[in-house]
């Protein structure tokens, strides 16, 4: 049988903010498209976007949509992940869902490229992409993980407010206008939309992302606890972490404290592991104050590290900083790399 050279592929959610990142990114890499879908929920069918300067019409998502699709990107929300994706993959499309909707399902590969592609082979027509300040922290961790093990992650996330969604980025642009020109602010999204209680954003931090679990964290904190243990085949692995909302519009950043199993690791050798290592920039140059940060990683798909240093009282422990885009890595970019190791494996 031939081997394909282009593919129908599905972008549900399409009018949204990680579904028009994903279609830029389809775009920017030239994926091999024979025929695109766009689909969204009926409230947004007719919308017109252009797609390789051409307009393409939104259509209503439904299963008959997924007829012929050989790829589906899904970022429209849980809900209508857990209706439209076993439909698609029914249909003999392959699902990568940007949602929490599947990510721990025993059967459901939870993949990103640079730490294990080879989970791919075992989907089942569901992929999932992970959450997004979980992808950036394994893509730096995996390398680590090979060369000397690794036993504990401590994670402390400041987190952009796109995760939330455009309403967020809308609410922080309207408080911050508000708050200079001295007038009260009504805080109306976060730190939970479906929330009782809602803060100001603007010239503030929210240590809550996502609803609390019944043992103190957040499930956005539990997520990259579970993820990074799944992703890493890691079930031992001890990891904690705390999740912060900022100020800022794109780019999540974090402070990770890390304990490998070798002794005698060096700050330097991380540094050149890190440097080497596929969708990683190393930016640590504490004598030219280059270090990592949200603006300057915002529209860039690498993962970016620097403040590689040694724990003062642990040996093998050691603190690093890792910043980047959550729209692109943390969901779009991830999503199709996903697609694209897809073909290069050749499963579809």
């Amino acid at each position: 049988m031939e081997k394909k050279q282009s593919f129908h592929v599905a972008v549900v959610g399409a009018t949204g903010a990680v579904g028009q990142q994903i279609l830029n990114t389809l775009e920017n890499r030239n994926f091999p498209i024979s025929k695109l879908s766009l689909l969204s929920s009926k409230r947004s069918a007719g919308t017109t976007v252009v797609f390789k300067n051409e307009n393409v019409t939104v259509q209503e998502a439904t299963p008959e949509s997924f007829e012929g699709v050989d790829i589906a990107l899904f970022s429209a929300g849980g809900s209508v992940s857990k209706v439209l994706a076993p439909e698609a993959a029914a249909r003999g499309a392959i699902v990568v869902d940007n949602t929490s909707a599947f990510r721990m399902e025993t059967d459901v590969p939870l993949v990103v490229p640079e730490v294990n592609e080879q989970d791919l082979l075992a989907h089942k027509g569901i992929i999932a992409n992970p959450n997004c300040s979980t992808i950036q922290m394994v893509v730096a961790l995996e390398p680590i993980r090979q060369a000397y093990g690794l036993k504990k992650v401590i994670a402390s996330t400041y987190q952009a407010v796109s995760g939330a969604g455009a309403s967020a980025i809308e609410e922080l642009h309207v408080q911050t206008k508000t708050v200079l020109e001295g007038q009260p602010v009504e805080p109306k999204m976060l730190p939970v939309k479906s929330g009782e209680k809602h803060y100001q954003i603007a010239f503030n931090a929210i240590p809550q992302i996502d609803v609390f679990t019944e043992n103190g964290f957040t499930y956005e904190e539990m997520k990259m606890i579970n993820e990074t243990k799944k992703i890493m085949h890691m079930p031992e692995l001890e990891v904690a972490a705390t999740c912060v909302r900022l100020p800022v519009v794109t780019g999540h950043s974090e402070s990770v404290y890390i304990e490998v199993e070798k002794e005698g690791v060096t700050a330097e050798e991380i540094r050149v592991l890190l440097s080497e290592a596929e969708g990683i920039i190393v930016q640590d140059n504490p004598a030219e104050q280059l270090y990592p940060m949200p603006f300057y990683a915002a529209g860039q798909n690498e993962v970016f590290v620097g403040r590689i240093r040694k724990d003062l009282n642990n040996d093998k422990g050691f603190h690093l900083w890792i910043v980047s885009d959550n729209l692109l890595k943390g969901a779009a970019w991830n999503s199709v790399q996903i697609a694209e190791r897809l073909i290069k494996l050749g499963l579809v």
